[in-house]
């Protein structure tokens, strides 16, 4: 988030503690913060591994009471993020505080019923209560099972053109399907939770996705929610399959675990290639169906082309926007950022732990960053906003 006026000087702090317990882990990030932040915060973005769940409203509560901030706003993730670390799959939780003179900050829950309801532009700054001019940006974290979060996109994106749009979809355990979120002390189990951010901040992003298509580009013939049924006629699982027999050995270990697909951008284009496409997670897939589960709805008619996540590639991309978006801040310098990784990066994609946070403070310097490893992350993309399957990082 970059203050874009002189109402007042920002500050945040952030930390990330990874511990068994939940109130240790707690106690020790909000003591970090506090020892860091000399004003009472005004916003509090919490991310939290699934290994608390059966205590994430103590720990909601807590921190709502101890911090003293007018809004608490995160999700559950597989793994979460801090400054220059991130910790997957273990026991782990971020917390980042931010003091904004200035700001109007405003947090509203939206259900899936709403999402089908009424879409005029009206109908949503009524349901949202925030109006056009009071936001700068929106903040999202939406729950993968129980909403369309695509549809919740196109719904904000009409009735709030030209604002960013940017969050992440939740993770949680492995085994369950389910996700939590976390709204002023109460934990939800469905829907999305929204900030609006206005006043005298409003948030930059950087989109990274990192992917390369692989195969041939396909159409869609059968799709129902998020489940691929058929492309080009065919059972869309026959179809990856396929695909990675025709991949070398090489590339064929590679992609075992960084297979993605993509959603062409421009269905009127002759060629597709890398940057082409909205890159989505690959869920699963069900061999006597055919069926594929993705991280997204696809549509019939829609193009669609396997994709391999690249380390290289997401490196060498994600420095470059890094340092453009450098060049182009300035003497002006982030408040702080939040980072939403795609939960395939991070060590099965580099090999190493901290990439996407240790890349961040390298290229930004010490900014307070807090974030999580996302079922799905939320950007603008080709002037589209989209859930993408890559990491972004907002300053």
């Amino acid at each position: 988030m970059v203050r874009e006026s002189a109402l007042g000087a920002g500050i945040a702090a952030a930390a990330i503690a990874d511990t068994p317990h939940w109130d240790q882990a707690l106690g020790r990030a909000l003591g970090e913060v506090g020892d860091t932040l000399t004003a009472q915060p005004d916003l509090v973005l919490l991310f939290a591994a699934p290994a608390y769940a059966q205590m994430f409203s103590y720990m909601a509560a807590v921190t709502q009471e101890r911090t003293g901030a007018a809004i608490v706003i995160g999700c559950s993730g597989q793994g979460v993020i801090g400054p220059g670390r991130e910790v997957e799959e273990r026991p782990a939780l971020s917390v980042l505080a931010a003091s904004l003179p200035g700001a109007r900050l405003h947090a509203v829950h939206i259900s899936q019923a709403t999402v089908a309801g009424d879409g005029t532009p009206e109908a949503w700054h009524a349901l949202t209560g925030v109006d056009p001019e009071d936001v700068n940006a929106w903040l999202i974290f939406s729950d993968p099972f129980t909403i369309d979060t695509e549809a919740l996109l196109r719904g904000l994106a009409r009735a709030y053109p030209g604002v960013p749009l940017i969050g992440g979809v939740a993770s949680g355990s492995m085994t369950e399907r389910r996700t939590h979120l976390f709204l002023n002390g109460d934990v939800l189990t469905a829907g999305a939770v929204l900030l609006a951010i206005g006043g005298a901040y409003t948030v930059r992003t950087v989109v990274s996705q990192g992917a390369q298509p692989i195969g041939a580009p396909w159409t869609v013939t059968g799709a129902h929610e998020n489940v691929l049924e058929t492309i080009g006629g065919r059972p869309a699982y026959e179809v990856l399959v396929e695909t990675f027999h025709t991949l070398a050995p090489e590339m064929q270990t590679r992609a075992r675990a960084n297979l993605l697909v993509g959603l062409a951008m421009d269905e009127y284009r002759d060629e597709f290639g890398r940057g082409d496409f909205l890159i989505r997670n690959l869920l699963g897939g069900d061999q006597q169906t055919g069926a594929l589960a993705i991280s997204a709805y696809p549509r019939v008619g829609q193009t669609i082309q396997f994709q391999v996540r690249d380390a290289d590639a997401a490196d060498e991309e994600l420095r470059a926007m890094l340092v453009r978006e450098r060049a182009e801040l300035g003497e002006r310098r982030p408040v702080a950022a939040l980072l939403c990784a795609c939960n395939g990066r991070g060590l099965g994609l580099f090999g190493a732990p901290d990439h996407d946070a240790r890349t961040l403070a390298e290229e930004l310097g010490p900014v307070p960053v807090a974030g999580f490893f996302c079922n799905g992350e939320i950007g603008p993309v080709a002037a589209r906003h989209s859930c993408t399957a890559s990491p972004r990082v907002s300053p």
